[in-house]
This record gives C-alpha cells, structure tokens and sequence, in this order.
C-alpha cells in the first residue's frame, strides 16, 4: 500500500518526536517508574493527544491508517509511552462518539492538548476476557447513578483525570451494561498502589476503586444498558495501535542488533559476517515487514467500513505481538549478555512487549474471533 505525502510526512514527524523525546530517557524512566506527563503534553503540541477527534474539539481528524503510522513511530522510542497515547486516544474518540455535545465540550479540548488525560476502566479483578462478566455496579437513585467495585490493570490511574468507567446497571450478561465517564476527584474513588510490573514501567498501573461513587445522570455516555458497544468500538482501534506498538519496538531492537553485530567482532571477524546470524537478521526484518502489511491492511478495513474490519483487527494484532515479542527476544540473543543489560536497552523492549500479547484481548482470544469468523461464512 502507498503512502501519501502526507502520511509519510506524519510519520515523520512521529518519530522525530519520539527521537528527541521519548528514546533518550527511556530506559531512565523505565528504572524510575516514572509516568513523563509533560512530555505527553508535548506530544499533543503537534497532534498526538487527539488523533482521531474532529477540528471543533481540537483534534487532528486522522483515521486508523495514520494512527498506526505515529504508534510505530512513537514506540520506536519507548513502547510504554506509546502505548498509553494509545489508551488516552481510545478514551477521547469513545467520548467523541458517543457522547452528547455537552460531554464532548467539557472533556474533549482539554483532553485534545492532554491537560487532562484519559483511563479505560474494562478490567476487573475476576472479568478480563470475558467482560461482560463485569460485576462493578451502577444503580440509579434519582438523578444520580452510585458505583461500587473494582477495576485491575488500569493504565494512567491516579494521574488521568477522566475515566470511562463501564458497570452494570441492569442483569446478567452484555446488554446490562453501562458506560459512565467519571472525573478523578469525585468523592469515593480511590486508586490502589501502583503495580510492581515486568514492563511497561513508565505508565502507572492501578487499581480504581468505586465505594458509593455518586455521578450525575448526565455523566451516562451512550445510555443505559449501552455501554458494552461503548467498550467493543474502542477495541478494534486498540488492538491496531498495540500491534503498531510492537512493531516499532520491535525495529528498535532489530536495528540495535544490526549496530552490535556490525562493531562487535569474534573469532577474529565480524559478527556480521557470520551467514548464520545473517540469515536470523533476514528473518527479523521479513517478519516485521509481513506484519506492517498486514497492519495497514487492517487499518484500511477499519477507515473503510469493509465488514472484514474486526477480524484483520485481530489478525493484526495477534501477529504483530507475536512478530514483535519474538523479533525483541531474538535481539536480546543476539547481542549476548550485553542484550541483558539495562543500558543497552534491548531487554526493556522485550520486557514492555510481552505484554502486549495479553492486553487488548488476549492473543488466544484474537483467534476465536478470527475463527469465529470464518465459521461464520461457511455456514
């Protein structure tokens, strides 16, 4: 698939930004946990915060394809950053798409320039593939709706000041879930301590808790019993920015490699020269271009409307993770025990990326959907 001038300009800039920004302190961060809002704000200065909002709100009216395009670019610098744009992204074009005017104005420019950012609150302690199992509560008192319960693996908690919250309003299953958005100081939510993680460690990871939260019924976004389509839009998008994601990180990695074994010599020459590690370098890079293509393919269908958009989401993002986990820890290798250390910065890579194999559906969910797909036409 060509590219316009246009989008080859945007990712361009995405990873210049990543370049000046995000890569040179990232192992930093990483051994700090340390979340780098200003930064952030930075990468909203030049459109990152609001990628797919329209230009009343201060968005930037980009579709997937070019969304795709700045996450690469983005995690080529530090996947966890990029990856948590991701997240603030999914939470600002769910609130521009299902929100009513009111909701849209008072959340979306502030959250376009990331002066407030966003959480997606799915996940529960005993509801992660399965969502709509979720338990957290919502019931209505007057005009006023009260949550209780617990949400996990929460990116951004404790420092977003806007979460998209879903809890159940109504019975058992799908249709008896609803999606709020809840501001962070609101009386009766707490955060639990922030997550003692393999990767991701520039973004906090915590806890939500609910106990008597009391939000306005104008806080309801997409209406009673609604929220589960709230949650199933986002995922699709999702799931392409995170494989996108592992493929920037995965580059990252591969062209540390080719550096090491071009300076690094043994047996009296070159690593380089050896045809065996050639030819794993070959299988790096094909593996990381066959899933590129298969990405763009995906976010075409997405921007299309094409039907096939939910199942190449998943292909997508199975492949892309798994590519990219494997091209990461096939680098760590490569580079031998300098790969293990912190400073070189391979092991962080592989470290951030394993996650993403799990996060946004598991990957062995992404192939019930595609299966059930198929099944679905032959029938």
């Amino acid at each position: 698939m060509w590219l316009s001038e246009e989008q080859r300009g945007l990712g361009e800039t995405a990873a210049e930004f990543a370049a000046e920004h995000l890569a040179p302190r990232a192992v930093e961060w990483d051994r700090d946990k340390y979340f780098p809002v200003d930064v952030l704000r930075k990468a909203a200065e030049v459109g990152f915060g609001g990628l797919y909002l329209p230009d009343d709100v201060g968005g930037s009216e980009l579709g997937r394809l070019e969304g795709v395009l700045v996450f690469e670019a983005l995690a080529e610098g530090c996947p966890s950053i990029a990856a948590y744009v991701s997240i603030h992204n999914m939470v600002t074009a769910m609130i521009d798409r299902f929100g009513d005017e009111d909701q849209r104005q008072a959340y979306l420019p502030r959250m376009a320039t990331m002066e407030a950012l966003g959480s997606y609150c799915l996940t529960e302690p005993g509801a992660g593939s399965d969502a709509a199992a979720l338990t957290t509560r919502a019931r209505r008192e007057g005009d006023e709706y009260v949550l209780d319960g617990v949400k996990q693996f929460i990116s951004g908690a404790g420092t977003s000041e806007v979460y998209v919250v879903f809890a159940r309003t109504g019975g058992p299953g799908a249709h008896g879930i609803s999606a709020f958005v809840v501001e962070r100081d609101t009386r009766g939510l707490s955060f639990g301590p922030n997550e003692v993680k393999m990767g991701w460690n520039a973004q906090p990871t915590r806890q939500v808790r609910f106990d008597e939260v009391r939000v306005p019924a104008t806080a309801l976004l997409g209406g009673e019993g609604g929220g589960f389509p709230v949650a199933m839009s986002a995922l699709d998008g999702g799931r392409l920015n995170i494989a996108a994601c592992s493929l920037g990180g995965a580059r990252t990695a591969l062209a540390k490699t080719v550096r090491h074994l071009t300076e690094r010599s043994a047996f009296g020459a070159p690593l380089a020269d050896a045809q065996a590690l050639r030819f794993r370098l070959a299988d790096m890079r094909t593996g990381l271009e066959a899933g590129r293509t298969l990405l763009w393919r995906a976010a075409h269908a997405c921007d299309s409307g094409d039907p096939e958009a939910t199942a190449l989401s998943a292909m997508a993002k199975r492949f892309c993770t798994d590519t990219g986990f494997e091209v990461a820890n096939e680098a760590l290798q490569l580079h031998g025990g300098y790969g293990y250390l912190a400073e070189y910065g391979v092991e962080k890579i592989v470290r951030d990326l394993r996650v993403h194999q799990i996060l946004e559906g598991t990957n062995e969910i992404m192939q019930l959907i595609i299966s059930r797909r198929m099944l679905a036409e032959a029938a």
